[in-house]
């Protein structure tokens, strides 16, 4: 069919009456299909056959399978050759991601039987896509779809530097190396090691029917059993852990990294209906990974000097590039990142505390801005406060005596933090600042004048303040002023107007005949702000719907999930919306790698025509999705 003086029309018909019963061709105009097939070839797979493999470069063709299948299987090194991710059947066209990122095909496409592939050469691929605005919009419409590319050319693209890892995206199913070994909490404790040493396992999982009840680990035996010359024949329940943590079976291998760094543990059970199907160890997720979650969290909650805590700061920042290369969603990589960064801080927070007398001060230490959300990226500086306890009577004098007592505590912990190489906040939005270590009615009124203020300077503070999360010490103070500030937002519905004209100030740069808006600003020319102009106007918007609504939720993904239903909106919208937003977060934090790499100064400013035509397509949209919600927000608060 490539040439086109060969091809019988009767041929040329029937090819094209195939194809129209599929999406995108039965949506294209005749003229353009005509063009297509006159520029088709038709190939054959015997089955087993290789369709298309990351090693030969570059996708050279378009693929539309005509009769048969195709399975397209994971690269990843140590992975079941054979390890299915897709099946794709008649009528289906691949690999629309390595096409539009003119790359190499991050998976192996192997026909699934005897298939025959339509093909299209990448050049006429281009051209069709000038040509038929059906087959552009199918290629490029499907966010989540062009998402899971780019995801994959990162993926491809950090592999080549690092060493292929387990994703964490995985079920913990996929992890599940053998069944668990358990024994019943009555088995002598020698038995149980003898059976874990015939075995060769480190854990014995404790239970009644399969159903656990506890957990021993070799770490256990060290300091319950061995150090403390424990009585070899008592029941093995006298030792173990009860109430393991545990995980359903389908719950991702992520979910389960982050407890272990929670709760400072390195097993954690996997779950079939309540029953124990397996253990997976931090070793399993983490197989050839230098360092752990559970080591880090170990190191920090071990530390002793605020000096010990500076390497696991480091040590945290490289896991974080490490799960970077392995394609760890933004989501899960933020979330991953604020929860260390919590631990971190709040060690800094003990450890400082010790050193000075305030045994009777009750207070709250709160992260702000993007702590407060758990949104922190790889570049991030201080934004923390202080609540607390005013005597009864509340004098002024007493009040400045407690907070006079608090403030070189706070910026003793400031100081620590920025050692740890989390920098002071250059606007000074920092505990050891007197105008952030404020007792609660000071909050109270500090909220309640910005509300009834709601100029510029407030509306400002109240994009930062407004996130607050508790993260130390007396937490119930920040709960109860998370309630006052509900009650003031639903008595002064104003004020969220003006945070709305607020954030419309602020549009997403899409022009009207160029792609994007670009500035030109030092060491940046020809760049758009990834953060204030990509990112912002979703965390803007989130804030705005959650405090009409009064949801406590700080996390922007989370805000705009939870107040959907009140607002009716449709879950693929906001689906997309929460997508956009993390494609975004996504982009700052492959840029921050690369500046840390590189040894740069980190910035959100990037030139859009630095990105592959796959991410510009994806920006673009993220762009558009956020102009969308602003809509929205200008509609739904016109009051």
């Amino acid at each position: 069919m490539s040439d086109t003086s060969a091809i019988p029309v009767s041929l040329l018909n029937a090819t094209i009456d195939h194809l129209a019963r599929f999406a995108p061709f039965s949506e294209m105009r005749r003229a353009d299909l005509e063009w297509m097939v006159e520029r088709l070839s038709l190939a054959y797979y015997p089955k087993g056959g290789i369709v298309l493999d990351p090693a030969q470069g570059t996708a050279r063709q378009f693929h539309v399978i005509k009769q048969g299948t195709v399975v397209s299987e994971r690269v990843e090194r140590g992975a079941a050759p054979a390890e299915a991710h897709t099946q794709l059947v008649a009528g289906e066209c691949f690999p629309l991601g390595a096409l539009l990122a003119n790359r190499p095909v991050a998976n192996v496409y192997r026909a699934g039987e005897d298939t025959f592939c339509y093909q299209l050469s990448a050049d006429h691929f281009t051209e069709l896509l000038r040509r038929s605005h059906p087959f552009h919009d199918f290629c490029t419409r499907r966010l989540a779809n062009l998402l899971e590319r780019s995801k994959q050319v990162i993926q491809a693209q950090y592999t080549q530097a690092t060493s292929a890892q387990q994703p964490l995206s995985s079920p913990l199913h996929a992890l599940v190396r053998r069944g668990a070994v358990m024994c019943t909490p009555e088995t002598p404790i020698r038995d149980a090691l003898a059976r874990m040493y015939g075995e060769n396992v480190g854990s014995m999982v404790i239970a009644r029917d399969e159903v656990p009840v506890g957990v021993f680990t070799l770490h256990d035996l060290l300091g319950r059993v061995a150090l403390k010359a424990h009585d070899m024949q008592a029941p093995i329940s006298s030792v173990m852990t009860p109430e393991p943590i545990g995980l359903p079976d389908h719950a991702s291998a992520y979910e389960a990294a982050l407890l272990m760094a929670r709760h400072g543990i390195r097993h954690v059970l996997v779950l079939d209906g309540g029953r124990c199907a397996g253990v997976v160890s931090e070793r399993d997720l983490f197989a050839v990974q230098r360092v752990g979650l559970t080591q880090i969290s170990t190191n920090v909650r071990n530390a002793q000097r605020v000096d010990e805590l500076v390497s696991v700061a480091a040590d945290i920042r490289s896991l974080a590039h490490a799960m970077l290369a392995q394609g760890v969603g933004a989501e899960q990589l933020t979330q991953l990142i604020s929860t260390l960064n919590d631990l971190l801080t709040t060690r800094v927070i003990e450890l400082t505390h010790a050193q000075f007398d305030l045994h009777d001060v009750s207070f709250c230490w709160i992260a702000l801005g993007s702590e407060g959300r758990i949104e922190q990226t790889l570049s991030t500086d201080q934004d923390n406060g202080i609540i607390f306890v005013a005597p009864a009577a509340e004098a002024e004098a007493d009040v400045e005596a407690v907070r006079a007592r608090l403030l070189p505590f706070a910026c003793a912990v400031n100081e620590a933090l920025d050692t740890c190489g989390f920098p002071l906040c250059k606007g000074g939005i920092m505990a050891g600042n007197s105008k952030w270590c404020l007792s609660l009615d000071e909050w109270d009124r500090e909220f309640a004048n910005w509300i009834h203020r709601g100029d510029a300077p407030v509306l400002l503070n109240a994009s930062i303040f407004f996130d607050f999360r508790a993260l130390y010490g007396v937490l119930d103070l920040a709960s109860t002023l998370r309630e006052r500030l509900k009650r003031r937002i639903g008595e002064n519905r104003l004020f969220l107007r003006r945070m709305v004209e607020n954030a419309l100030a602020n549009s997403p740069p899409l022009g009207l005949l160029r792609d994007f808006v670009v500035t030109d600003v030092a060491d940046h020319p020809h760049s758009i702000d990834l953060k204030i102009n990509g990112a912002t106007p979703f965390v803007d918007a989130a804030r705005i719907y959650a405090l009409a609504a009064g949801v406590t939720a700080t996390n922007t993904p989370a805000r705009l999930r939870a107040v959907a239903a009140q607002w009716n909106w449709n879950a693929a919208q906001v689906e997309a919306w929460v997508e956009a937003f993390l494609f975004l977060q996504m982009l700052r934090l492959r840029l921050h790698e690369e500046q840390s790499r590189e040894g740069k100064v980190f910035s959100n400013r990037i030139d859009p025509d630095s990105l592959n035509d796959l991410d510009r397509r994806i920006l673009k949209e993220a762009f558009r999705q956020g102009r969308k919600l602003q809509g929205l927000l200008e509609r739904d608060f016109q009051f």
